[in-house]
């Protein structure tokens, strides 16, 4: 069962639905929050937003892995990753709404 994506597109016609701003200005304001979450990001600052979640940058040290094909051992070099912790009240949201 294929279950739709919602893309940046399909955010700002919510914000052009929804607030009554033109399509274009709709598309430049959720270019805008994106643009401003991944600067944020970058910096390795957390985003929290209110009764949706958090995200944060870890640091992930160096470590050994392995590769599955042929089994050499490999370094896999330190890197940030991004994670999202979804707030209680998400969570409770889609508890409720995913019963049907």
């Amino acid at each position: 069962m294929a279950e739709k994506t919602v893309t940046r597109m399909d955010l700002a016609e919510a914000v052009y639905q929804e607030v009554g701003l033109t399509r274009k200005a709709a598309q430049d304001l959720v270019d805008q929050v994106f643009e401003e979450l991944s600067k944020v990001l970058e910096r390795g600052e957390t985003v929290k937003l209110s009764t949706f979640g958090n995200f944060t940058v870890r640091a992930k040290r160096q470590r050994m892995g392995r590769n599955p094909k042929t089994g050499v051992e490999v370094p896999i070099t330190p890197r940030r990753v991004l994670s999202f912790r979804a707030s209680h009240i998400l969570k409770d949201q889609m508890n409720k709404g995913g019963k049907k």
